[in-house]
């Protein structure tokens, strides 16, 4: 991509072309990047997009290594690897640290949760993203920004067919962060594993169900093919926001225009692959029937009750935890601005 095709494609404000400008001399960097990707989509469109930019932008002068997860550390550490200078740098979901910080569900994404559009303008232009920056350092000592969004995830794939409460009880099923809890309120029995095992453990019946990301995301894993029923819509996960973490030291050696450029790439990465993985998942429902699997979706009081039960634990975490409950505040007071929104911005006709 040439320089003015990536300033044309949106690269991100004002801050780009001096940045750009910048980009081309400056020290080099050798970096490794942890993952917590065997593979797909979040690797392809994510980490590597990430450092694929980088080299281009920067004229070669950033040339970073992208690891699979469990290659450095384990995959469901991300943060905690980078943050131990195994990596440089590393690309995760940030909340698969909510079992020791829960407010890193906010920025992650849980049931309760804004979809992708109103997370992207929460994000970065209602102060999100510095929030997110803030509490990151603050609490873990890395340096953290989003990098890779994707829209609602599919329910589940599943060897059983799923749609009222009562399909969910004693259902085996895989998941992360805090949905973890939230499952077993719907009467499900949650685990869970990093990505790669994900397969080999519903191939086997150890698990009758898996979500993992979108339905265009998943034909990658080869869910469809060993469980027929995919169920829809995505109520435990509306937006799921990437992170992109670097080290604390190494962030503070950058020059203030390396540190611009690289903020200003993840932002990118952001907005491409919100693009890239909504027009793809336009088209996946075909190709899961076409693969021979049965569409199922989720009857409304479930639906319902996901998010009650997400919004209920958000607020019991944000008695306990004052950091929680600021950002809590700052998500709620955003959609409160956006009610009714689908009156102005949607015609029907």
């Amino acid at each position: 991509m040439k320089k003015r095709d990536f300033i044309k494609a949106g690269a991100i404000g004002g801050l780009a072309i001096p940045a750009i400008a910048n980009a081309q001399s400056g020290p080099s960097y050798n970096w490794k990047m942890t993952t917590g990707w065997p593979g797909g989509p979040l690797m392809d469109i994510g980490a590597k997009a990430f450092a694929d930019r980088m080299a281009q932008l920067s004229s070669g002068r950033f040339k970073i290594q992208t690891f699979p997860g469990g290659a450095l550390g384990n995959a469901l550490k991300v943060a905690e690897t980078v943050k131990n200078g195994v990596a440089e740098c590393g690309h995760g979901w940030m909340g698969w640290d909510w079992g020791k910080d829960p407010a890193t569900v906010l920025f992650g994404g849980y049931a309760g949760s804004m979809d992708s559009e109103r997370m992207l303008h929460w994000l970065y232009a209602a102060g999100g993203e510095a929030m997110q920056r803030a509490h990151r350092e603050e609490k873990e000592g890395i340096i953290s920004m989003p990098c890779f969004i994707r829209t609602a995830e599919a329910f589940l794939h599943s060897r059983k067919p799923v749609k009222t409460l009562a399909d969910l009880k004693g259902l085996k099923l895989r998941t992360a962060g805090a949905w973890l809890d939230m499952a077993k309120d719907l009467g499900a029995a949650p685990v869970t594993t990093a990505g790669g095992d994900v397969y080999p453990m519903l191939e086997r019946g150890a698990i009758d169900a898996t979500e993992w990301g979108t339905l265009w995301e998943n034909i990658s894993t080869g869910f469809h093919k060993v469980a027929k029923y995919v169920i829809i819509p995505g109520v435990h996960q509306p937006t799921a926001p990437m992170e992109l973490t670097i080290n604390k030291d190494v962030w503070a050696k950058m020059p203030p225009a390396d540190q611009q450029l690289v903020q200003i790439v993840a932002r990118l990465v952001t907005f491409d692959s919100w693009i890239k993985v909504g027009a793809e998942d336009a088209k996946a429902l075909d190709f899961y029937r076409k693969a021979g699997n049965e569409i199922i979706e989720l009857d409304a009081d479930v639906q319902r009750q996901a998010r009650k039960i997400g919004l209920e634990w958000a607020q019991k975490a944000a008695q306990k935890d004052a950091a929680f409950a600021k950002i809590l505040k700052s998500q709620l007071d955003f959609e409160k601005e956006w009610e009714g929104a689908e009156r102005w911005r949607n015609i029907r006709g």
